[in-house]
Parts: structure tokens; sequence; C-alpha cells
């Protein structure tokens, strides 16, 4: 069983600018994924991966 994550990124003024950080990354992704790294219970690396489809006219092909 894994123990719960402790942070004291709530009472910092870094823990409210990586949550804010996260929630701008979170609204300029249309169809994507966050993935946030956390190491010894402290966030250590955010990666955004995001898709851009390609339309293509089918009646071309």
């Amino acid at each position: 069983m894994s123990r719960p994550i402790e942070t004291d990124y709530s009472k910092s003024s870094l823990g409210q600018d990586v949550a804010q950080h996260i929630m701008s990354i979170l609204q300029g992704i249309r169809f994507g994924s966050l993935e946030i790294v956390v190491h010894d219970g402290r966030i250590v690396q955010i990666d955004k991966h995001e898709k851009f489809r390609i339309k293509t006219d089918s009646a071309t092909h």
C-alpha cells in the first residue's frame, strides 16, 4: 500500500504558483494530457502532451 504524499505546497506561495501554472496549462490544452512527476512528495516536473489532428478532405483521396 502506498503512503499519502505529504507536501507543504498549500502553505507556500510556491504551491500557489505551481497550482496556477497547472491550471494555465490545462486551460490551454484542447486535446492531450498533463503529467505531473513527483519525487519524495514534491512536484519536480510537469510534462504537457498535446495532440493536433489534421483534417483531410476524404473526397480528394
